[in-house]
Formats: C-alpha cells, structure tokens, sequence
C-alpha cells in the first residue's frame, strides 16, 4: 500500500463498537505500562457518541512524572505501537497499525492540566451540544472530499472550526482563550 492511500483521509459514520474498541485498549495498557498511567481518556471524533469520524481510536494517557519518550518506547515494544516524531513539545505520540492500516493514536502526555487541554474540552462541549456534532461531521466530509489525500491540509481546514468550539467550552469553564494549534 503506498503512503498516499496508507494514510488518506477517510470519514465513516459512528460506530458504537469505538467505545468499546478504546476500552479493551485502556485494558491492555493499562497492563502494559502501569504504574506509569494516572488517567487514561477515549478522545478524538471517535469518542463523541454519533459523530462522523476517521476510524483511528485517540487515546490520551496522562502520566505522572511524564518521561522521555524512549521510556514508553520500550514498555510498548511488543505492543504493536511505535513512535512518531511529531515535533510536538510535552507530548510524545504512538500509532498502532493492523495489516497496514492506523488504528489507534496513543497521545502520552503530563498528568497536570489533563482537563484543561483543548482536546478534552472540544470533545466534551460536543458530547453536550449534538447539533454541533452534525455540522462537525458535515464540515469533515466535505474537507475529505477537497483534501483526502493530505491529512495535515485536511486537519488545519478545520482549524476554523475547532478554535469556535473550544472558544466556547473555555468561556464556559472560565478558562482563558488559546490557539488550538501552536
């Protein structure tokens, strides 16, 4: 399979079968890498009941004290995860493949201001608002149709979109505003 198809953009509706998916996860690593994990959290579009999505599990494991990234590395050898460089400060990231094919993101990140990161509030304020879930993933089958074969032009044209939502579940939590992306 070529890198281009490997990794298109490739929207699907909701399955209920995710939930389940990132809970037999949480269980094998959980096995893998405790006492390492404080709290482990289901995010990305695949976690928001009813929304359209990428079928790749997002998971977040927080940990306390966070570690370099060869630390995990090696916990995770025989997992199935390996390492991506993303260039991405305080946050180390690994990706779980099957015949080809990405299917989970494990996103290891500092325990402290886990409930403060953008990502978890964008997820909880849909969860709370469903018809923000539908333009959500009307919004994420048209950007699949205009960028499909280029995930990272496809992630930033929802920029606009994101940054609105998280806006408000700041406001809502009397956080201040940030940018979604650095």
């Amino acid at each position: 399979m070529s890198d281009h198809n490997r990794y298109a953009v490739r929207i699907v509706p909701y399955s209920s079968d995710w939930s389940l998916e990132f809970d037999k996860e949480k269980k094998l690593l959980m096995e893998i890498m405790a006492p390492h994990i404080a709290v482990m959290e289901h995010i990305g579009s695949t976690s928001i009941p009813q929304q359209e999505a990428k079928p790749i599990i997002d998971i977040f494991a927080a940990v306390h004290p966070f570690l370099v990234y060869t630390v995990y590395a090696e916990l995770l050898d025989h997992s199935g995860y390996r390492y991506v460089e993303t260039g991405m400060i305080g946050r180390h990231l690994f990706a779980k493949e099957l015949a080809g094919t990405r299917t989970h993101h494990l996103h290891i990140l500092p325990l402290e201001g886990l409930y403060e990161r953008n990502e978890l509030l964008f997820r909880d304020y849909l969860r709370a608002h469903p018809d923000l879930v539908k333009q959500y993933g009307e919004l994420k089958r048209m950007l699949a149709e205009q960028h499909g074969s280029d995930p990272e032009s496809y992630t930033r044209a929802k920029t606009s979109f994101i940054q609105r939502v998280v806006d408000w579940a700041r406001t809502e939590r009397g956080l201040p505003l940030e940018k979604v992306w650095d």
